[in-house]
């Protein structure tokens, strides 16, 4: 027998012989022979794994180091690689500029003047940042013989203006006496806001004149001059032809039967779209710049922190729920005068959303448009007016206000948000008109219920308030005829609710643009273009006195005592801010003329009617002059040979004493 030692261990060939396995060359042999003697060959196998992935990772960085190459290349040279992509994109821009004035400059019109405010804005801010320390170096002695003759020269300036506005106003009142009206309700207001003062003698007048002035030459300029009139006809009619691109997405998931006959699918899908909207914008920094910059001008004029400025021009574009996260971060420390302008401006404008809704019963764009902007400047002034800066404001010349971004990474995440958001808006807004309207017929039957026990026929809230508004309504410019009709609206808008008054404020619109006649019995169908105008100016609701404080004091509940404090206070202005602006909408607005009845009656077609068809048969009825059984025209139609014709096409639309004859 032969014996083999291989490191301490014996291996018997005999055993092999016999046919029995030797342990040592087994599986569990040798992972026991690994365990006791420490054999490197189980070690070999992780280096060879370790190797590997070595090889991988060299390789890897191999193959990504021209790509890490690119990467510190870019970063080493950010700022003029990003002049080299703004000077392309700049170019590209420019060359598509040139094209489109090229092909139709009157098509391109609305781009140019878009250019030219970007292009403006941009120049303005190169400028600034360059040139604005020197420029102020060399501006600094006439700022300081400003400053030591302003004393004396503020009071020049003001009866200049004064008299210049006054000599403006008989001027131009004259022509018009009807518009006085609507300036003394303006000048009731504003004594009767300064009546209702928390502390009369502490009343900061640069605030209150500079913000009239602003809502003023505002007003002035939208309903007065030409470019203003078109400027803002063109913004409605954009804004409306943008909101018309709702029906894709509301024809799609409810069906185009839907979106035509029911109002919750027709309108409602609007806020959603516009929320969307803006939520985009808000991410861009587009409304933080558009806030920032009116915010400035109200700022430097009025004389007001920047934490009440920054909240009523915000609520220009957002709600009064959303306005308030602008300066969240203030709140805390802002003083009750200050809160008291945030929470007045929300009650007085229109947010954005909500707008878009409007818009879509048929009132008109351009008018909500202009009323928004104009109640800012109104409604921080009445608010510093009302309740006067008593305390030491900690933000007081303060430039360190800053507006944030929303919390979303991208701009789909945007959407998405604003979308989402307006689920209860919508839903806020539907449960609203359910109630309201339901409640409003139930105190309707109750009333007339009572009113049949003392013999008195048809009383409703609707004639309550035509009643008892009809001073105000007169005040603010309304014709005394016109005074029931406008009262209702208005008492339906403070008492119940805003969506209700303007869908009943469109219905009077296109009755009056179907060209319907005025009267039929005793029931007035629709109401002068003047007066929609200025209606569409004024808007507020005592249903809001119960949302304004609750987003302000979830924010923080420290101060809930003083919200509720001040809130009847800021309704109450809110209100009067909305009346303030239909009163300087009465006094600015000066109805259309009617043009050449004559040819117009000449071309249109009588199948249908229109508001134009109804002024020129309503002047051709008061031309017809009948003598000795003789039938003879005066003025324009004095001479016409179809004048008969129209008459008598006339009469088959409108009842007119002439059609008679």
């Amino acid at each position: 027998v032969a014996h083999l030692e291989m490191e301490g261990s014996q291996i018997s060939l005999d055993s092999l012989e016999k046919g029995v396995d030797n342990p040592a060359f087994s599986s569990r042999g040798q992972e026991r022979l690994r365990e006791e003697r420490g054999d490197p060959c189980g070690e070999s196998e992780e280096e060879r794994k370790g190797e590997r992935k070595g090889r991988f990772s060299s390789c890897c960085r191999k193959v990504l180091r021209p790509v890490s190459k690119a990467k510190s290349f870019c970063k080493a040279h950010a700022k003029v690689l990003r002049r080299i992509g703004l000077g392309l994109l700049g170019v590209a821009y420019l060359s598509y500029f040139i094209a489109a004035c090229w092909l139709d400059f009157q098509r391109a019109l609305a781009l140019v003047v878009m250019t030219a405010v970007v292009a403006f804005f941009t120049l303005w801010s190169l400028f600034k940042k360059h040139c604005g320390p020197k420029v102020l170096l060399l501006l600094s002695p006439a700022w300081k013989c400003l400053q030591k003759s302003w004393r004396w020269l503020k009071w020049v300036l003001c009866a200049a203006i004064l008299g210049g506005l006054v000599a403006w106003l008989v001027l131009d009142t004259s022509r018009n006496p009807e518009q006085l009206v609507s300036l003394a309700g303006f000048c009731f207001l504003v004594l009767f806001l300064f009546a209702c003062s928390k502390h009369h003698g502490s009343v900061s007048w640069r605030a209150v004149f500079w913000g009239l002035g602003l809502q003023f030459l505002f007003g002035l300029f939208v309903l007065r001059t030409t470019p203003g009139m078109q400027a803002f006809q063109w913004l409605g009619d954009q804004i409306q032809f943008f909101l018309g691109y709702t029906t894709a997405g509301s024809s799609f998931v409810f069906g185009k039967a839907l979106i035509e006959e029911v109002f919750a699918f027709q309108t409602l899908p609007i806020v959603v779209f516009f929320s969307c909207v803006m939520s985009i914008l808000y991410y861009l920094g587009v409304m933080q710049w558009l806030i920032v910059k009116i915010s400035w001008l109200l700022q430097v004029s009025m004389g007001t922190t920047p934490t009440e400025t920054l909240s009523v021009a915000g609520n220009i574009f957002v709600g009064q729920t959303e306005a308030p996260l602008l300066i969240r971060p203030y709140l805390a420390d802002m003083t009750r005068s200050e809160v008291h302008a945030v929470m007045t401006g929300g009650f007085a404008t229109i947010a954005g959303s909500v707008m878009g809704a409007y818009i879509s019963f048929g009132i008109d764009a351009a008018s909500l448009i202009a009323a928004s902007v104009m109640a800012a400047p109104c409604a921080l002034a009445m608010a510093k007016l009302v309740y006067p800066e008593v305390e030491e404001s900690k933000f007081k010349g303060t430039g360190s206000i800053r507006l944030s971004k929303g919390e979303e990474q991208n701009i789909l995440e945007a959407a998405s948000n604003g979308a989402a958001a307006s689920v209860g808006l919508v839903a806020n807004i539907a449960a609203n008109l359910i109630a309201f309207l339901a409640v409003l017929e139930f105190i309707n039957a109750a009333l007339r219920w009572f009113g049949e026990m003392v013999d008195i026929e048809g009383l409703t809230f609707q004639v309550i308030c035509s009643y008892v508004l009809m001073p105000v309504a007169f005040l603010m410019g309304a014709d005394w005829a016109d005074s029931p009709l406008v009262a209702e609206l208005l008492g339906i808008k403070i008492f119940l609710n805003e969506f209700v008054a303007y869908q009943q404020l469109a219905a009077y619109k296109k009755n009056r643009l179907a060209g319907l006649e005025e009267w039929d019995g005793g029931r007035k169908q629709w109401i002068s273009g003047r007066l929609g105008t200025w209606l569409s100016w004024w808007r507020e609701e005592l249903a809001h006195l119960g949302v304004c404080p609750s987003p302000a004091a979830s924010m923080v509940p420290q101060r809930k005592g003083d919200l509720a404090a001040v809130v009847l206070r800021a309704l109450l202005t809110g209100i009067c801010v909305s009346m303030l602006n239909a009163c300087l909408a009465g006094l600015l607005h000066v109805p259309t003329e009617v043009g050449d009845c004559v040819t117009f009656l000449g071309t249109t077609n009588f199948s249908s009617t229109s508001y134009t068809t109804y002024r020129c048969c309503k002047q051709l009825f008061a031309s017809t002059v009948l003598e000795n059984g003789t039938l003879s025209f005066t003025g324009a139609w004095t001479g016409v040979a179809e004048s008969g014709l129209r008459l008598t096409q006339c009469c088959g639309h409108y009842n007119h004493t002439s059609c008679l004859k």
